[in-house]
């Protein structure tokens, strides 16, 4: 490790970064969760020994450099996405049960882990509680990637990812305390009690603080500016900084990123950005989000490999139910006061409650001669491997079986007629291909031509009949040559400059116009 120099970590990094691509499109293109792909591949790579990948593993997974890319390059860019594209609406629309699950869930499956390591785990009371703390963040990448790949109610998906993104927060600061000032504040009683509380609110507050700052002070920058280049800028600072400053005055650097995230899609967004300017910086975390997550999971398969669990069998076992128990009650428990909260939601949310990279670049930030560092590392691990996989691979059934991704009424009839007109007029289009390449007669292919297109009128009224009943389906058809014709309107301004008919000002201030009614469009559907 100490012999490797910039330019053979520049390779190590760039033949990691080819592997996640590599993987992710597969995955994509199969139309499988690629969070889950990765790992298992990352997990396959390390066991097996490959000698042009030996360094990569090697680099990988070195804690010092896990811990550091994972909490402080990829941290701030995910949570910093994922709470720009987070419109407040949708938020204080579903705040009860985004509040409830991150707040009281997180807290509940704190508390009950925590206990169960004492008394079922046999650990000390802050290995049990740094355990809890790491067993109460969630990772809602892979959950997401596949709501996405089956069509489940939006609702849900921003109840997850939000409660995702608050108890990322709240995680990271129970980890602290219980990791570097549970025993002080036991051995000092009720007073003990009140310095831990206080110590939790102030990084809470802190972090608020910061973020809120710092979001409030960019977003009023964006009014002097309408230049995306520069604005995509602005917020990779913003991002970065937020953490950074929130984590150099002890506060929760997640909190902060969020909250400056949040407020700088939102009111940023209003008061001094253009349409086109966010869809841009949209655009541009929207790829540094899926490499960095490509990254994550293929590295969280790699790091997987290093543990020995020979003889913690018993042990592992005994924590994945500990860890699921907890979680259940939490969640069934926090959202029980929520009016009109769909049960088979709570099921999703429950068992999508994933963990991930952060529970294991914490635990790898522990300090080595942290007592049961090493037990709860294999357990830490372990737990995160059966989420990803075991539960990662079952949600998509879950989500069937619970009739939670169950299409519109008249929704399967809609796509087997549309399906059986795109065969009809292929095969019409081929037999008039056909007939012209090999010189084959008219009255041969007549006949053949004139039973699919009386096939496609009947299909034709069929389809109006079905938009008569489902009116919702003829909107859906709408909204696609919508879109299809603002693209296109795109694509002929852009040749017109190319073959200079009209100016680069012209052209400029047309495709802005498109792109605005591009992203209210989005907006709206």
């Amino acid at each position: 490790m100490e012999s490797l120099d910039l330019h053979n970590i520049f390779e190590l990094v760039l033949i990691l970064v080819m592997l996640a691509a590599g993987i992710t499109a597969i995955a994509k293109k199969f139309k499988q969760p690629y969070p889950i792909a990765l790992v298992i591949i990352g997990a396959i790579i390390g066991l097996v020994n490959i000698p042009v990948l030996e360094p990569v593993k090697t680099f990988i997974t070195e804690g010092e450099v896990f811990n550091f890319v994972i909490i402080t390059i990829f941290l701030p860019a995910l949570l910093g996405e994922a709470a720009f594209k987070l419109p407040i609406k949708h938020l204080t629309e579903n705040k009860a049960p985004i509040l409830a699950l991150a707040i009281g869930g997180t807290f509940l499956s704190f508390i009950i882990t925590g206990f169960a390591g004492i008394w079922l785990l046999d650990f000390s009371v802050p290995t049990a509680f740094v355990f809890a703390a790491l067993m109460s963040a969630t990772d809602p990448v892979s959950v997401l990637s596949i709501f996405k790949s089956v069509g489940v109610k939006k609702k849900l998906a921003i109840v997850i990812e939000g409660e995702s993104l608050f108890n990322d927060g709240l995680a990271v600061v129970l980890f602290k305390i219980s990791a570097f000032y549970l025993l002080t504040y036991l051995d000092l009683g009720f007073e003990g009690v009140g310095h831990g509380l206080w110590e939790f609110v102030k990084v809470i507050s802190l972090g608020l603080i910061v973020g809120g700052s710092l979001g409030y002070v960019f977003s009023k920058i964006t009014q002097f500016f309408d230049d995306y280049p520069l604005e995509i800028i602005f917020s990779i600072i913003l991002f970065y900084g937020s953490f950074l400053i929130a984590e150099s005055l002890h506060a929760s650097g997640v909190i902060a990123v969020v909250v400056s995230a949040i407020i700088f899609g939102n009111y940023g967004a209003k008061i001094g950005m253009s349409p086109t300017t966010k869809l841009n910086i949209n655009n541009f975390w929207e790829v540094t989000a899926l490499l960095a997550n490509s990254l994550v999971f293929l590295m969280v398969g790699l790091e997987i490999t290093i543990i020995d669990v020979a003889d913690k069998w018993g042990l592992i076992i005994l924590a994945i139910l500990i860890v699921l128990v907890a979680r259940s009650i939490a969640v069934y428990l926090s959202v029980a006061v929520i009016k009109n909260f769909p049960n088979p939601w709570k099921h999703i949310i429950n068992w999508g409650g994933l963990k991930g990279s952060l529970s294991i670049a914490l635990v790898l930030s522990l300090p080595r001669n942290f007592e049961g560092r090493e037990e709860i590392l294999i357990l830490a691990f372990s737990v995160v491997l059966f989420s990803l996989v075991v539960q990662g691979l079952t949600v998509k059934p879950l989500l069937s079986w619970l009739g939670v991704n169950k299409k519109e009424e008249g929704f399967l009839e809609y796509e087997e007629m549309i399906a059986r007109a795109y065969r009809l007029e292929a095969a019409i289009n081929e037999i008039n291909k056909v007939k012209n390449e090999l010189f084959i007669t008219e009255n041969v292919t007549k006949e053949m031509i004139q039973k699919y297109e009386t096939e496609l009128l009947k299909l034709r009224a069929d389809l109006d009949i079905l938009f008569q009943k489902y009116p919702e389906l003829k909107l859906k058809q709408q909204e696609v040559l919508q879109k299809h014709s603002l693209y296109a309107q795109h694509e002929a301004i852009e040749r017109l400059y190319k073959e200079e008919v009209i100016s680069y000002e012209v052209a400029n201030q047309q495709q802005e116009t498109i792109t605005d009614k591009l992203v209210k469009f989005d907006k709206e559907h």
